[in-house]
């Protein structure tokens, strides 16, 4: 649904307008509108289903009955009551021989055609109609990259990879690409009578409707949809196959769920930055796909409100993050220190995901994470860059200074007695998981080593890190300097991420870091429950948070705070 929005809204903002016009051979407008045009196929129009397989792109041989893999004759257009099921489908289950060719990364293309009962599809029969004959093609094989990771035990130097694995990943490199198969594929016929205007048919569906040059009229749209085919289906073709098998369906398919598979299926075209020749984001897409197979649509419809609500909180989040640390003037009561760890958390997150070769998108908004942290040491710190001293007399040093309002106070005390007592745990802990990670798993190298036993252990004990904050609460008895905006609306996020770690296959290690960090909001609501702002506390000037009232009034009402001075007896103001 997100996809469609973002499709629509650049289509309309590229629109060029919806009342297209003739243009001469000069290139000139004749200000005349073009008529609607019509379907080729009108209703009820009675088909001829032939389908071929071939190892061409383009097909030739409809002589060869060898190609011919399904004929479906006398198919109705636009009648859902046929077939076997009385749904309008039919289905075909059939073995297709493979040549040398294919198993060794060949290509089998499938060819359809849909012609009036009593015409060819070969161009060069008697019996052939343009206009009776509507043809689609695609290739039904897919390339796909297998990687192999040159790991190894970077004390003893051995590796748990097969052999044969080694021998491969010698003689092909780092990436090997292999064709793989799915047994499965659907081809749709659109039933859809619609009076397009050639030129205004909205993306994506003009990549789909073809109109005739002469008449200005269009043919029936032919889908092939494997939109339902999961990953975990495919399998390699290799030199152990003789053949594969094909099961194919014809189905009818509505306008409005052709629009929602056509929007689907554009989903390389917007990917500027990466290469979908090779179907790379198809095991992201599974996910989504085994949810609305294998989920109950009730829990499946909370899900999708709860993202929403997720994705708005998200934004809530960061805007205020943004604006509490952008208006502080003060740093009292704030940990400077672990604002300097979210940096090292977050360099080291994008170290690690660029030595992983992860998605570009993912890699972007790591940057732009440690972007907003850098930003923060700019607000928690004077940065001064001094081109008196230089490195190599090249480089400019940076010097940092704590600011005023975090010597002053005892924030700093607090902070630095906090990451004392922090590193007690932290260090020994992390040597603990320095050793498990050089020990019992493999690396590429000792860079990838030191990335992946950081980011490991980041992502195991990071929630120690948000202790500090806690200790310093606790030591100046108080919350108020806390960012509750930014702080409830990433505790909501927290709750959902809870909700999406049920409903959602994930690692055991993600969900109990879920529950970790409601834990230690729990903690921060216990703080800010008992260390309340007192609203009728005076304040330097003898007022209360509630209106201003006299000193005297506020100490006979036994309000706690600084108490002003009991009255003088009238003996002592007149000696005054």
């Amino acid at each position: 649904m997100f996809r469609i929005l973002i499709i629509w809204l650049i289509s309309s903002l590229f629109r060029r307008g919806s009342t297209p016009q003739n243009t001469t051979p000069g290139g000139s407008t004749s200000g005349l509108v073009r008529p609607p045009s019509r379907n080729l196929f009108p209703k009820d129009t009675v088909m001829d289903v032939l389908v071929f397989v071939s190892e061409t792109i383009s097909f030739t041989e409809f002589e060869n009955t060898s190609k011919l893999f399904w004929e479906l004759r006398d198919v109705v257009y636009g009648d859902w009551t046929l077939g076997p099921n009385g749904d309008g489908s039919y289905e075909y289950h059939g073995e297709i021989p493979i040549s040398e060719n294919v198993k060794n990364n060949g290509s089998l293309y499938i060819h359809v055609y849909f012609v009036k009962s009593g015409y060819h599809p070969d161009p060069t029969h008697p019996r052939y109609r343009r206009l009776a004959t509507v043809y689609t093609s695609r290739m039904l094989n897919k390339f796909k990259k297998r990687r192999f990771l040159k790991t190894k035990n970077l004390l003893t130097g051995e590796t748990e990879a097969s052999p044969e694995r080694i021998k491969r990943a010698e003689d092909y490199g780092a990436v090997e690409i292999l064709s793989h198969w799915h047994p499965n594929l659907t081809i749709n016929l659109v039933d859809d009578h619609t009076s397009w205007v050639k030129g205004s048919v909205p993306p994506p569906l003009d990549q789909y409707v073809k109109f005739d040059e002469l008449s200005g009229d269009y043919f029936p749209v032919l889908y092939l949809n494997d939109y339902w085919n999961l990953q975990k289906d495919c399998f390699p073709v290799n030199s152990s196959l003789s053949s594969l098998p094909l099961h194919l369906s014809f189905t009818p398919l509505s306008l409005w769920k052709w629009q929602m598979y056509a929007a689907q299926s554009t989903r390389s075209i917007w990917n500027v930055f990466g290469d979908d020749l090779y179907e790379q984001s198809d095991e992201e897409q599974d996910t989504v796909k085994v949810a609305l197979l294998e989920t109950n649509p009730y829990l499946l419809a909370v899900t999708v409100i709860v993202s929403i609500v997720h994705s708005i909180f998200e934004f809530l989040a960061f805007k205020n993050d943004i604006q509490f640390w952008n208006s502080r003037q003060s740093l009292e009561g704030l940990s400077v220190r672990s604002v300097f760890f979210g940096v090292f958390q977050s360099a080291v997150v994008l170290l690690y995901i660029l030595d992983n070769e992860t998605n570009f998108v993912v890699q972007i908004s790591v940057f732009v994470g440690l972007l907003i942290d850098l930003w923060k040491v700019t607000k928690v710190m004077n940065v001064k860059v001094d081109r008196e001293d230089m490195v190599a007399n090249i480089i400019p040093k940076i010097k940092f200074e704590d600011k005023s309002t975090y010597i002053e106070s005892s924030t700093k005390e607090y902070d630095d007695m906090a990451f004392r007592y922090l590193s007690w745990v932290l260090f020994p802990l992390l040597g603990c998981y320095c050793l498990y990670s050089l020990v019992y798993q493999e690396h590429k190298s000792w860079y990838s080593w030191v990335l992946g036993m950081l980011y490991g252990f980041l992502l195991t004990f990071g929630f120690i890190t948000m202790t500090p904050q806690l200790f310093i609460n606790y030591k100046l008895k108080s919350v108020a300097h806390l960012p509750w905006r930014m702080l409830t609306y990433k505790a909501l996020n927290t709750f959902i991420d809870d909700l999406f770690a049920f409903v959602i296959k994930m690692p055991m290690m993600y969900r109990i870091g879920c529950l970790r960090d409601d834990v230690v909001f729990f903690i921060y609501l216990y703080q800010r429950y008992i260390y309340r702002v007192d609203l009728k506390r005076l304040n330097e000037f003898g007022t209360t948070g509630d209106g201003a009232r006299p000193a005297n009034e506020a100490t006979d009402r036994g309000l706690d705070a600084i108490a002003a001075p009991p009255s003088k007896p009238e003996q002592e103001k007149k000696e005054d």
